[in-house]
């Protein structure tokens, strides 16, 4: 087991993996430092009905290796791995989880399940592609992501100290374009009765990192009551942003204490990053430094803090447009 400790201006994050973490060679997804390599498979599994079994069974250090084709269907992961054996499922970008078409709920869930690490395969055509839910210590890497109704990934339900990184999400919204994230963190104030029982959804300490994302909505969404995450050396494509008055950015921040940096973003109909006060004291405490921000097209600013309280370095870069809308970089 090797762990990895990464310390930054709002907090710290402990991830435990087995196996070696490497930067590996680029294939269907982006890669970086950090990533983590699958161990050799236990299981090996080539169809729907395999995996299911698989996943339904899976013990901490379970390694499911998913053979090159098409898994149709649904696939839920309840078990839970262990810090030091956490439970893999690897494949390639010609392993495919392929869902019921836009309306056919979510392509892979993880329900309540813990230390999961789901690395290299391809998830499409469903409503959503990968949600967690209640989920603590996961890893969603190196996936490809497209042809989704809403979002692509989203942590939810009190989800806390996960990384998503490496991924590639395209073609998003099909079903509903304003509902088509990236990558989602939390839950909306207004959903908190249907899917948090009314308590504020404290999906804390999350890392989004090193994702290639060209989504609907915004790339980003990071929800009112989540703090303390990491947005870091993501890049944003906007030429997909429906512009309808709230897509308008590549992310939105309405969280507290996150740190956003080495962001790279092109094609926005408005602004690069924006801040929100959604709910009273929240939207304000996180710092966004050293993000190269392309405003050619645009019509609004690199950073729009419209909360305050936010922390805007001067060495993020911007072409094309202002920084900001009102105020001065620090």
């Amino acid at each position: 087991m090797v762990k990895v400790e990464i310390r930054y201006a709002v907090g710290a994050l402990f991830v435990a993996a087995s196996g070696v973490l490497v930067a590996g060679p680029a294939q269907a997804a982006p890669t970086g430092p950090g990533m983590v390599k699958c161990p050799p498979a236990t299981k090996t599994v080539g169809t729907a009905s395999q995996l299911k079994t698989a996943l339904a069974k899976a013990r901490p250090g379970e390694v499911i290796k998913l053979r090159p084709g098409l898994y149709r269907g649904n696939f839920v992961a309840q078990k839970s791995g262990t810090q030091s054996r956490p439970i893999f499922v690897c494949g390639t970008a010609g392993s495919v989880i392929e869902g019921g078409g836009p309306k056919g709920g979510y392509g892979f869930h993880i329900n309540k399940g813990n230390y999961w690490r789901l690395i290299g395969f391809t998830v499409r055509n469903s409503q959503k592609g990968v949600m967690a839910d209640r989920t603590r210590g996961s890893v969603i890497q190196s996936l490809t992501v497209h042809s989704i109704g809403d979002e692509a990934i989203h942590l939810r339900d009190f989800s806390t100290k996960n990384i998503v990184q490496y991924n590639r999400i395209y073609n998003t919204g099909l079903r509903k374009p304003k509902f088509g994230e990236g990558v989602y963190i939390g839950t909306a104030e207004s959903n908190w009765k249907k899917y948090t029982g009314g308590r504020m959804d404290r999906s804390d300490g999350n890392w989004v990192r090193g994702n290639e994302i060209k989504s609907t909505a915004e790339a980003i969404d990071v929800k009112e009551g989540t703090s303390g995450g990491w947005i870091v050396g993501n890049v944003f494509d906007g030429s997909a942003l429906v512009n309808d008055g709230t897509n308008d950015s590549w992310v939105d921040v309405k969280g507290n204490g996150y740190v956003i940096e080495n962001n790279r973003g092109r094609r926005t109909p408005l602004d690069g990053f924006q801040t929100h006060e959604i709910v009273d004291g929240w939207g304000t405490g996180n710092v966004f430094r050293r993000n190269v921000i392309n405003l050619s097209g645009a019509k609004g600013v690199g950073i729009n803090d419209t909360v305050g309280g936010n922390t805007i370095a001067c060495d993020n870069k911007v072409t094309g447009g202002p920084l900001l809308k009102k105020g001065a970089c620090s």
